[in-house]
């Protein structure tokens, strides 16, 4: 079962966070591992914002990033998203690692 975390993502700014999978995983070693996530509206949504996610083997985290003009296009509110990590056998083992809602706030300043 994925753990529960809630994201707090500001539009139109890069966005970054290190999630420690340490608790979740325990002692398996993540080398060669991969890792995808991605924001939807809804469940169900057809629409999609993919993060890009790096996993750091040694330390046991994944490090997930949005850009400025990806959060410039949510458009304020409440949302879904998760997190799976990806085993490097073949075929690949996939464990949803993270999930919750991301709550994104509204910007005031617009760029030129």
């Amino acid at each position: 079962m994925a753990t529960y975390k809630n994201l707090f993502i500001d539009q139109g700014s890069d966005f970054n966070v290190t999630i420690d999978l340490t608790p979740i995983v325990g002692s398996l070693v993540l080398t060669n591992y991969t890792a995808r996530g991605q924001i939807r509206k809804t469940y169900n949504s057809s629409s999609k914002t993919d993060f890009l996610v790096d996993v750091n083997s040694f330390g046991q985290t994944l490090v997930c990033n949005l850009t400025a003009a990806q959060t410039g296009l949510l458009k304020s509110g409440r949302y879904v998203y998760d997190l799976e990590i990806l085993s490097p056998d073949s075929p690949s083992i996939v464990t949803r690692v993270i999930e919750g809602q991301v709550e994104v706030t509204p910007r005031v300043t617009l760029g030129a």
